[in-house]
């Protein structure tokens, strides 16, 4: 099979989609099928070097809305030289775009990625009455001419249902995950910790760290972990807290922190002085490749009390280096991490999220260890994207034979989960 994808951007500071959509189309070789990507970045932008698959970048897009007078022809033009076109992602011009310029010619999915969740609707009032309107003027009919509507679990399916009216869709749970890394485990663990000195004691070996990896907003519980952290220094005196990611322009606007003109960042930094930590916690930056890698295997836990997560990429991929999470029962697939004795999950609050960290802590070495080898055995049995890859593509053939084999096609993912 041929697939298309198309997404806004492929820059990886976006976040969700464009991480995850790289996880997909580089499995697909194993799959015995090709993906492509369609972009609304401009040709020969920095995001889009070394990805390993073919991309048609044919931007820029002009406004947030992701406007591309280019888009629409070149979908005429290309259409049928794909057996399928899978939309990443709601609330944009290549919704519209695809369904007009696809439909009915070429069979398209959507990708929803958690876009649908009610998280957003209760967090953001204002904004949820602008997507109203935006989906009974199209996003709705967008998601109903469509093949199929994917999700990850059964669990942001049946959320998506609550956020408009109406919801009338046909859906489908995928199988998903990350990407295993490459390379000697040893070797990029201590490429990171070359790279930063102030995570080694004098003595040359590693300080212990909870390791975030994500964004610097709001939704991802930052506020709370450095919290929390706080809260149980004194019981762990060597352990460090890394906080890994961008950070975007609307970072705040959730947890303990009301939004404001200084960066969440800033006031994080700000609070963890105030709180007599700050020696204890290490910013990086956004991490890629080798680093980022670097930055999980050198890692004691990581850590994700976020507010609203579909799936967690950064979650898969700690599993893939064999450490285990400590995340909210917001992340939608906490529940089968813990039960495979790879995580600790509790509510996300600030209360909750210094109970997983006290929980870790009171851990002996050897059960620490014993929670890792679990991690990377729910990695390899749940989340290896190089298998699920094949699952996706396996559906995605399953439906276009038989568009009508919804129940059939359900079963296949769950046993492919």
């Amino acid at each position: 099979m041929r697939i298309l994808h198309i997404i806004g951007t492929l820059d990886q500071q976006a976040g969700g989609p464009s991480n995850s959509i790289r996880a997909i189309l580089a499995a697909y070789p194993a799959s015995g099928s090709k993906g492509e990507v369609l972009t609304l970045d401009r040709p020969g932008a920095s995001c889009l070097r070394e990805t390993g698959f073919t991309v048609h970048a044919i931007g820029p897009a002009h406004l947030k809305f992701g406007y591309s007078p280019r888009l629409i022809p070149w979908l005429r033009a290309n259409r049928t030289k794909y057996d399928a076109v899978v939309v990443h992602g709601l609330w944009q011009y290549i919704g519209w775009a695809v369904r007009r310029a696809v439909y009915p010619h070429t069979p398209f999915f959507v990708f929803t990625h958690g876009m649908l969740d009610p998280h957003f609707k209760r967090s953001y009032p204002a904004k949820h009455l602008k997507k109203t309107i935006y989906w009974l003027l199209n996003e709705m009919w967008v998601l109903r001419a469509s093949t199929r509507v994917l999700f990850t679990s059964e669990v942001e399916a049946a959320e998506a249902r609550r956020s408009f009216w109406p919801s009338i869709w046909k859906e489908c749970i995928v199988p998903y995950g990350a990407h295993a890394p490459q390379g000697d485990p040893v070797t990029l663990r201590k490429l990171f910790l070359d790279a930063h000195p102030a995570l080694r004691d004098e003595d040359g070996s590693t300080r212990p760290y909870i390791l975030f990896l994500g964004r610097i907003h709001g939704k991802k519980g930052c506020d709370l972990l450095l919290e929390a952290f706080a809260r149980i220094a004194t019981q762990a005196p060597n352990l460090q807290l890394v906080l890994a990611g961008p950070e975007r322009a609307d970072a705040g606007g959730f947890g303990l922190f009301a939004p404001t003109r200084q960066s969440l960042k800033s006031r994080l930094a700000a609070r963890a002085s105030a709180l007599g930590v700050a020696n204890r916690v290490h910013w990086t930056g956004m991490l890629r490749g080798n680093d980022k890698w670097g930055a999980f295997y050198a890692c004691e836990v990581f850590s994700l009390p976020s507010h609203q997560e579909n799936f967690g990429i950064a979650v898969a991929e700690a599993l893939a280096c064999g450490k285990p999470v400590l995340i909210s029962n917001k992340v939608n697939i906490c529940k089968e991490i813990a039960r495979d004795g790879a995580a600790f999950v509790a509510p996300d609050t600030l209360e909750g999220t210094q109970q997983m960290l006290e929980q870790w802590i009171a851990l002996t070495p050897a059960q620490k260890i014993t929670m890792g080898a679990m991690a990377l055995d729910c990695f390899r049995r749940r989340y290896d994207m190089k298998a699920n890859a094949s699952g996706i593509v396996a559906i995605f053939s399953q439906i276009l034979d038989s568009p009508g084999a919804t129940p059939e096609i359900l079963a296949t993912a769950k046993t492919l989960q």
